[in-house]
């Protein structure tokens, strides 16, 4: 079995798993150097690093890396006395580095104007791949997003029908409206997609907030929801506000430990603030022409 071909399929499938690999090794060992093992997110495993108790221990530690997405190490001593122990005999020592592997970032950006021009830009330099939907055939064409995966031009709700966020997917909504925004956050917020972002202010985070959940709409479904959207970093054009958003996506796919300044309002403490108004006037730069 190849087991870099399983690799690649299992990401093109949109799943998780984790790469085993034996990178150090003194002594007897049950298998050689640079032995790799694929854990998928099932449990199930392409590949060997030797059996027994250390590949047991590796698939524990591989579950814990798909659901953390860091990476890890793992040492072995294979000289136990076998009176006392379970385990190999081999009387070697072995390290094993164990990486996660994840699907493609997949980004679905909704709009086509200004703001979804540059964060097209950025987020592509930044690794990720793009699909573009908007309702403009003007503005949703390949000829202005070379390189998309895919371009939509049809009314949102047509859309819809045709994109199915994964759980490793991203999306960023900036529409030409209110109203358009509102219509894809309230379809975004039913799909797994891990991260959604919404253009514009937190008086409109918050009424739109308010509306939705009118509607029936969970709290709980808006806890993925960044918006305003973007670091706060002070952006104000388009080309700075996509930095602020891209630099965000990068901080949710790396999972960044460390508090980061965000402008979200939904992010710092929707709950109590859902009974509160925005001051008159009140706006962030991500209110730039989107």
């Amino acid at each position: 079995m190849n087991i870099y071909e399983e690799i690649v399929k299992l990401q093109r499938e949109g799943r998780r798993g984790a790469v085993a690999t034996i990178v150090n090794s003194r002594g007897s060992i049950p298998s050689f150097q640079s032995a790799k093992m694929l854990i998928r997110d099932d449990g199930t495993i392409a590949g060997t690093i030797g059996g027994g108790c250390v590949e047991a221990e590796v698939w524990q530690a591989a579950r814990e890396v798909i659901s953390s997405e860091k990476p890890r190490s793992l040492s072995f001593e294979l000289n136990q006395d076998p009176k006392y122990d379970t385990g190999l005999v081999c009387g070697g020592t072995l390290e094993i580095f164990i990486e996660p592997v994840l699907p493609s970032s997949l980004l679905y950006i909704f709009g086509a104007g200004h703001v979804a021009l540059e964060l097209f830009k950025g987020a592509r330099n930044a690794g990720f791949e793009c699909i573009v939907a908007d309702d403009r055939e003007a503005y949703a064409n390949a000829q202005r997003f070379p390189g998309a995966v895919q371009v939509v031009a049809h009314d949102f709700d047509e859309s819809f029908k045709e994109l199915a966020p994964a759980e490793s997917s991203c999306i960023v909504i900036a529409t030409r409206g209110h109203r358009d925004d509102m219509r894809v956050l309230r379809w975004a917020v039913q799909t797994p997609a891990r991260y959604i972002g919404m253009v514009g202010s937190k008086r409109k985070a918050i009424t739109v907030f308010r509306e939705l959940t009118r509607e029936g709409l969970s709290p709980e479904l808006f806890d993925r929801v960044y918006s305003p959207v973007g670091l706060d970093i002070g952006a104000v054009t388009p080309e700075e506000i996509a930095v602020s958003i891209v630099a965000e996506l990068v901080a949710v796919r790396r999972r960044a430990e460390r508090a980061l300044p965000h402008m979200s309002w939904f992010q710092s403490g929707r709950h109590t603030a859902a009974n509160e108004s925005a001051a008159p006037g009140e706006s962030l730069p991500a209110r730039a022409e989107k």
